[in-house]
């Protein structure tokens, strides 16, 4: 019995939550985002179209001029540091798991446990461990004999954003093995087996198969790599507040937007500068991704 036609399309309707959900939450305020910062504004109420005029003060206009490229400089530090502090040193460890090594399922627990908890948790917890007068890490260094390592790691321009990363690679380690994981065993013994009549061993085989098989998986954690150091704002927020102490040292992008639309940095243009910023991030990561996914797809290899 042929069922009707309308009934063919009628599995269509158990997408319409998602569509719905996709639409409200992430549509709806990308648009309404471009549409505000192409406007003036008078506290909460639209004023007249200015066009470029609020990307341009971003851009031109002091303070907002020194902010942003000091904040921009932060997010791209941010990246070119998580990238050997938690991707490589990630990667190698995934390497290690792979092998025949014992408890290899135990250093996969412990390895994520860290993302289980809470961003702003995480970002109390090691405030107090950094604290300079009585936190864990200072105590023990002067307990060895290294009194002169212990510093104020949070207080001092120098040290505070690096401090941040390395906490955030610590926070988003586990996740990054366990991606680097799934790629490596989706790699088929066979390719293997069949480098090895070849005679390829060792270092040969990490580099000609390893590593280009297991391309997607780095191209993946590459790009949400990037987007996180981006969107940089919980574990910052939690750690040094919205100012990005010391002396804006660990302020990012995301920072510098909750205070243009939540403080008065802003101003009564809060609403179309705060905009403005958040159409910037949003081309920025959207153009990074798309260049990164076409060269990796270019150094993908298939078997």
């Amino acid at each position: 019995m042929r069922k009707p036609k309308h009934m063919k399309h009628l599995v269509h309707l158990f997408l319409l939550p998602a569509l719905v959900f996709y639409v409200g939450f992430m549509m709806v305020p990308i648009v309404s985002a471009l549409m505000n910062s192409f406007f003036s504004w008078k506290g909460l109420l639209r004023d007249q179209f200015i066009g470029l005029e609020n990307f341009i003060r971003l851009f031109t206009e002091s303070p907002h001029k020194e902010t942003f490229n000091r904040a921009l400089g932060h997010n791209v530090i941010f990246f070119l540091v998580l990238v050997p502090a938690k991707l490589m040193v990630a990667y190698l460890l995934a390497l290690l798991i792979n092998s025949r090594i014992k408890g290899k399922e135990w250093f996969k627990t412990i390895f994520f446990m860290p993302k289980l908890l809470s961003v702003i948790v995480v970002g109390y917890l090691f405030s107090l461990i950094l604290n300079p007068s009585y936190g864990v890490l200072n105590t023990a260094l002067r307990a060895i004999g290294l009194e002169e390592w212990a510093r104020p790691w949070l207080g001092h321009p120098d040290t505070a954003l690096y401090t941040i990363i390395l906490v955030d690679s610590w926070y988003e380690f586990g996740f990054a093995v366990l991606i680097f994981l799934v790629g490596l065993q989706s790699i088929s013994r066979e390719v293997y087996e069949a480098a090895k009549i070849d005679r390829a061993t060792g270092l040969t085989l990490l580099l000609r198969i390893t590593v280009p098989l297991s391309m997607p998986s780095i191209m993946i954690m590459t790009i949400l790599t990037f987007i996180s150091s981006f969107e940089s704002f919980e574990l910052i927020y939690a750690m040094q507040g919205t100012s990005g102490g010391p002396y804006y040292s660990t302020d990012v992008l995301a920072l510098y937007f909750y205070r243009l639309m939540f403080s008065t940095a802003g101003g009564g243009e809060a609403i179309g500068l705060g905009s403005a910023l958040a159409v910037i991030l949003l081309v920025m990561i959207a153009t990074a991704t798309a260049v990164s996914m076409y060269f990796f797809r270019r150094k993908a290899v298939d078997y």
